[in-house]
């Protein structure tokens, strides 16, 4: 936890609402990104740790106990970053979405604008995000 749990309390309810709304929306979003190829979920779930965190400590505490996202959550908070795989996996899913939205559109600046934020996507992935050095493999 973020130790900010103690301070929920002294927020005035409606604003706890809204965290805990966007938290709620951002676990929605996430779920359809597990499924749908293409759609990330792991930054949603990171938003909705985020929420939680200034809305309902609960919340917040069973984002991070989600076997398969939590620990990744985890590691984000924890600056690990991602793992190699995981940052080659991101990559190649930028440049092939990307290049799939650019070729779809019609028009130039349109597509100037899907490539360009396809280039700033896949420079923070590759060069901002750190890469999470391998765990000890038992042999």
């Amino acid at each position: 936890m973020t130790g900010e749990a103690g301070a929920t309390g002294d927020k005035p309810l409606l604003v706890r609402a809204g965290w805990m709304g966007l938290g709620f929306a951002a676990v929605g979003v996430g779920g359809v990104g597990v499924v749908v190829p293409g759609l990330p979920s792991t930054v949603f779930f990171i938003v909705a740790a985020w929420a939680f965190a200034r809305s309902s400590p609960r919340l917040e505490a069973w984002v991070l106990a989600l076997p398969t996202i939590g620990p990744t959550v985890r590691d984000y908070r924890d600056g690990l970053g991602m793992p190699k795989r995981a940052k080659a996996t991101a990559g190649v899913m930028i440049v092939v979405f990307v290049s799939l939205s650019a070729w779809l559109v019609d028009g130039w600046a349109l597509r100037s604008a899907i490539v360009s934020a396809g280039v700033v996507g896949l420079a923070v992935v590759l060069f901002r995000v750190p890469t999470k050095p391998p765990a000890d493999r038992p042999r």
